[in-house]
């Protein structure tokens, strides 16, 4: 019962100190050193304190996350997102709700390069949400598609989070990076479901509209009035700049260049450059682990060094200071977001520790070994708990916290551990847009200028379709497990 009241208090003052916003590793590591005090005295917590640091970041495999962070940096700034985002956009821009389809693929493809939810996220509020919102789509809608669509960095491959499960739990990385492909796809295919059934009637004009915007722009362009419609066009751009007659100029119809940004690039001149290196990084990083020609380390680090190549060669004409300086700030942006993981890779690994030595995981997983309750209905509740833990805290930290209860009661009971991993990282993405603390959608409604409320408000519907996607996911183990069983074990 001592015990109880420790790691109860323990608990207590670690979710006290997050609501203080104190950092995620400094609250990590004081609260379990405080549980390890006394439990063991000083001594035994000063002798934690001086080892984990080392022995918690000390690992060859763990060199891979660097890399991954490194190689979405600067496939970043080397514009893929943009390009991807553009090709995606002449493909389905048409249909209904063509704009917000676009997003959600370039999102997919940006994804397989970037690794996280909160980097896809940012990018891609940057460049799609003014322009959905131009084109009629309600500040909600163009918010949700944006922020439910970053969930996809932190499961299709390479995910950094799979990669860190992988390492924490001793499975294949390979394994468990060709696991997060389907689900990754099915989550896709549900979101662009919804826009196409359901989020297109929000939208505040029919997108034929935005087809004859076009075509005006483009007969002003070749000065052909040859038709009573295309007499509308005299006025040029300036028809284009405020708006049809019949549409009001708030509703934001872009100018004549932006236009044709958008929709009036032919086939031939789009930056398909964009889609084959984001190939090839793609190719580099899946196609060397599954084939056995590169290990998961030596794969991040070679992709890493062609995205430095092709950000190199994307600025070849603007100069050595321009080429430095993307240069420059991604390596700064990987050098903070790498010291972020470790410090709470320490941070949790004191407090698990902490756990450890009042055993917690054996007595939870006895506990639960002892209930009259299906294995699969045990598990499903686990796993629902980190919906609540997504909301407060970023996938990093739920991962690190909720691995080393829920991996050994998985194993116990007879479980997938690659099935487990890609169902923790698919919930923990959807408790990162869940309200009333998503910080997904915190980085969106920040990025994008509007009100956090107004994001929730668009991405609930879209975050029930994932669910049912996961529910999906849950029941049918054999989609996840397919392509792993096609991965040598050799791959990770």
């Amino acid at each position: 019962m001592l015990v109880t009241g420790i790691v109860l208090t323990v608990v207590v003052l670690l979710i006290l100190l997050l609501m203080l916003r104190m950092p995620v590793a400094l609250a990590l590591a004081l609260s379990g050193a405080l549980g390890l005090g006394i439990l063991q005295g000083t001594n035994y917590t000063t002798n934690v304190l001086g080892s984990v640091p080392f022995t918690a970041t000390a690992s060859f495999s763990l060199t891979i996350i660097p890399m991954f962070i490194l190689m979405g940096m600067l496939a970043m700034r080397a514009r893929i997102a943009e390009h991807v985002f553009a090709i995606a956009n002449h493909v389905v821009g048409r249909f209904p709700g063509g704009l917000g389809i676009a997003t959600v693929m370039a999102c997919a493809g940006f994804s397989a390069v970037s690794g996280s939810s909160i980097g896809t996220a940012a990018t891609m509020s940057k460049l799609s949400v003014g322009q959905m919102r131009a084109y009629g789509y309600p500040a909600s809608l163009a918010t949700g598609i944006v922020a439910i669509a970053g969930t996809l960095g932190v499961v299709i491959p390479p995910s950094t989070f799979l990669v860190l499960y992988a390492i924490m739990t001793g499975e294949s990385v390979g394994q468990i990076l060709a696991a997060g492909i389907i689900p990754g796809i099915l989550s896709a295919v549900g979101y662009i479901v919804y826009i196409l059934v359901v989020g297109h009637r929000q939208i505040v004009r029919p997108e034929t509209v935005l087809a004859d915007v076009v075509e005006v722009a483009y007969a002003d362009a070749s000065a052909k009035v040859s038709s009573p419609r295309n007499s509308a066009a005299r006025g040029g751009s300036r028809a284009v700049a405020d708006g049809p007659a019949h549409l009001p100029v708030s509703a934001g119809v872009p100018n004549t260049e932006a236009v044709k940004q958008v929709y009036g690039k032919s086939a031939r001149n789009l930056p398909w450059r964009g889609l084959v290196r984001l190939s090839i990084i793609f190719l580099i990083v899946l196609g060397g682990m599954f084939s056995g020609i590169f290990t998961a380390t030596e794969s991040a680090s070679i992709a890493a060094f062609v995205a430095l190549l092709i950000l190199l060669w994307e600025f070849r004409r603007d100069g050595v200071t321009t080429m430095w300086s993307n240069v420059k700030g991604a390596l700064l942006d990987t050098a903070q977001t790498t010291s972020m993981v470790f410090m709470i890779l320490v941070g949790s690994s004191v407090f698990s520790t902490f756990l450890i030595a009042a055993h917690v995981p054996d007595t939870i997983t006895n506990w639960v070994a002892s209930l009259a309750i299906p294995p699969l209905l045990t598990i499903g509740l686990l796993l629902l708990l980190l919906l609540p833990l997504g909301t407060a805290l970023d996938e990093i930290s739920v991962l690190i916290i909720t691995i080393p209860i829920i991996y050994p009661i998985a194993m116990e009971l007879g479980f997938s551990g690659i099935w487990l991993g890609l169902m923790i990282v698919k919930l923990t993405a959807i408790g990162m847009v869940t309200p009333p603390v998503g910080m997904t959608c915190f980085v969106v409604a920040g990025t994008a200028g509007v009100p956090t409320e107004t994001v929730f408000k668009g991405v609930l519907p879209l975050m029930l379709m994932d669910l049912g996607v996961s529910a999906i996911l849950f029941f049918v183990p054999a989609i996840t497990l397919f392509l792993p069983s096609l991965v040598a074990m050799n791959a990770g």
